[in-house]
Order: C-alpha cells, then structure tokens, then sequence
C-alpha cells in the first residue's frame, strides 16, 4: 500500500550545488528503483535554524513528498544518516492528516447545507414564573 510522505532535510551551508545535486538524485533513484515515486522536490535555499545543530547556526532546506511504501522511509533515512553533510532530517505521513482533513470538510460542507435551508419560525420564549417559595426574576413583579 502507497502512502504519502513529506521528507524535510537540512545540509551543511557550505555544501556545493554540484553535490547537493548529486545527494537529492541519489535519493530520487533510491525512491524509484525500490518501486515509489518522488511526486515533489522544494530546495528552499539557506535558512537561519531555530538552534545550533552540530556547530552550524544556518543550513539549505529540502523537502520531498514521496509517495511509497515505508520500506522505502526506512532507507531513505538509513542513506539520510550516514551522510555527513546532511545535520537534519525528519519524515512525515501526511495520507493520515490529508484523509481527516477531507473529512472535516465534509462535514463542515453538510452542516453549511443543513443551515442554509430555512429554519422554521421559533415561538416567543413564555415568560418564567418562579416557582413557589422562590424569589422572583429581575424585572418580573412579585405576585403575593
């Protein structure tokens, strides 16, 4: 069964574009050949990092949003950790949160159906009489 994930990993800043290059097809071809498909790459260039990840204070962000089986995670973050440059990395399944986002649309969408049919005229709320031995509601005279 194929499901969907989002891989974010960071490199060193002073990796060069010809080996970062090198290490993302690397990862494309591992995906491929164990019979899952790269659906995106995002290279979202240097960012500063919350914190200091193995002396580095800024690193080159990548997102891939593989769709596979977790075979195929499990070697992708073997490869992801055995590679020097890479300082970060973290997998996400996102059929999970895709699936229960369709769903509170869904049902968000058949509440809006429901109320936008129109509603049926309410009665005027009856006027409370306190019960015997209680003290009368503000703005309701007080019968003897």
């Amino acid at each position: 069964m194929n499901r969907t994930y989002e891989l974010m990993f960071i490199v060193r800043p002073d990796m060069a574009d010809e080996d970062l290059e090198k290490l993302v097809a690397n990862l494309e071809s591992t995906v491929t050949s164990a019979s899952g498909t790269v659906n995106r790459i995002d290279r979202m260039g240097k960012r500063r990092l919350a914190y200091t990840v193995r002396k580095f204070r800024d690193g080159i962000y990548i997102l891939l949003v593989i769709e596979g089986s977790g075979t195929v995670i499990h070697e992708l973050e073997r490869r992801l950790r055995v590679t020097e440059q890479v300082i970060k990395f973290l997998t996400v399944r996102v059929d999970l949160e895709q699936k229960r986002l369709d769903k509170i649309k869904a049902l968000r969408d058949a509440k809006q159906k429901r109320s936008a049919q129109p509603a049926p005229a309410a009665a005027a709320p009856a006027a409370e009489v306190p019960a015997p031995g209680e003290a009368p509601a503000a703005g309701v005279p007080a019968t003897a």
